[in-house]
């Protein structure tokens, strides 16, 4: 745990990124679960290692959170932090402090892997104070799914009001797993809602339905309205709030600037974690095609990875690196690294950092995974990177090149 690596609150550890990366050869990660599957292009996965040995200070700010989940700026001296079990806290950055809970939220569906997830302001949040969460929703019998409500959060941050759920996942399934979910918001004010396939033998099938919100990525307006120029936006040949279909379990995305496209990284089986670039309407295979294996070792399907009319991910891991969120960097703190995407890692741990080379992945360095589980990275109003860990007594830790 992270305060066996440090003394809570406001010491610094000083980790060097170093040992040898050997700039021809791939990140050393250990022998691949499904060994004689074939990448569908070269540099599909186990790309080069970048040789790159700068030190890094992780700075712990807060402790004591329970399975922290997502992590949103509301401006250079206060973040909201989510935590599994259902509350919404929000954080002093510079004093480290948290505050009660935030009263208001809806009833959240706290077992297994489901609970109070993801958290994104309003665009216009300066003006409306309003704010944006997903969650697993307790429904009927024992069933549940994915929800998106928001609410305007009072001026002392200590209440919600005015909160409406805009988007419910359907169908409700009695599973206590994949829930996805990460809020994405493009520039033209439209939220991205990534939304796993509830794991099971029978709801992972629908992954491939359409006519149903598992394992979808879904385009909403900020009011829950549908899009336009969605590509069913007029319900005749799939749900109209599908962006594209066939994840598994998509807990991390971000919007590449300059370009404006919607990137996701989800979670494979045993192996076969997955970077993409969905595009509107098209198939990205799960649970059809994967180049993971099942838990027990056994293949996925027909043990395929590749299927006229899906697509291939731009990158895959084998063994896995269990994502969470990501982000582009885009700051001047760490010289360099400007439009480097930058993963947490739930296992091994840490951070993975890819340098791109258009859509294909040129480069990859594996970060700090003395912090054990990091469920959500992102870059804060100061140029830093801040992470969030996984545990019981999870933390929010500020990294910043050493010397600063």
């Amino acid at each position: 745990m992270l305060r066996n690596l440090v003394t809570f609150p406001g010491a610094a550890l000083l980790l060097s990124l170093g040992g040898e990366a050997f700039a021809a050869e791939p990140v050393q990660s250990g022998p691949p679960n499904a060994p004689d599957q074939t990448p569908a292009f070269d540099g599909q996965t186990r790309a080069p290692a970048l040789d790159d040995n700068v030190a890094l200070t992780a700075t712990p700010v807060t402790e004591g959170l329970a399975h922290p989940w997502g992590l949103a700026f509301v401006d250079n001296d206060m973040a909201l932090v989510t935590e599994r079990p259902g509350r919404l806290r929000a954080v002093d950055l510079h004093a480290g402090t948290l505050s009660a809970p935030i009263e208001g939220l809806p009833e959240i569906d706290a077992r297994g892997q489901g609970g109070l997830l993801d958290v994104v302001l309003d665009p216009d949040f300066a003006n409306n104070r309003r704010i944006y969460f997903s969650y697993a929703e307790p429904r009927d019998d024992g069933e549940n799914g994915t929800a998106v409500a928001r609410g305007v959060l009072s001026h002392d941050h200590g209440r919600l009001t005015e909160v409406e759920v805009i988007f419910r996942q359907t169908p409700a399934w009695n599973s206590t797993k994949h829930f996805g979910s990460t809020l994405t918001w493009d520039d033209q004010g439209r939220l991205y809602v990534t939304l796993g396939e509830r794991s099971l033998p029978e709801p992972r099938q629908l992954a491939q339905d359409r006519d149903t919100h598992l394992g979808k990525v879904v385009r909403i307006n900020a009011d829950g309205s549908i899009p336009d120029d969605n590509p069913f936006a007029d319900g005749s040949a799939g749900l109209p709030e599908i962006w594209s279909y066939g994840h598994r379990n998509v807990q991390g995305a971000a919007l590449q600037p300059g370009t404006g496209e919607l990137w996701t990284i989800e979670h494979g089986p045993k192996g076969g974690d997955e970077l993409n670039v969905p595009e509107a309407g098209n198939n990205y295979g799960w649970p059809v095609i994967t180049y993971g294996e099942d838990y027990s070792g056994a293949p996925i399907g027909e043990g395929i990875t590749a299927k006229e009319g899906m697509e291939q991910p731009i990158y895959y891991w084998d063994p896995v690196i269990a994502p969470g969120d990501m982000t582009f960097y885009q700051g001047d703190r760490f010289p360099g690294w400007q439009g480097n995407l930058v993963i947490a890692s739930l296992s091994p741990g840490g951070l993975v950092r890819l340098t791109l080379d258009g859509k294909r992945v040129s480069g990859e360095q594996r970060l700090l995974e003395k912090l054990g589980r990091v469920r959500d990275v992102a870059e804060g109003p100061d140029g830093a990177l801040w992470v969030l860990t996984d545990s019981a007594n999870g933390a929010l830790v500020r990294i910043t090149p050493d010397g600063e």
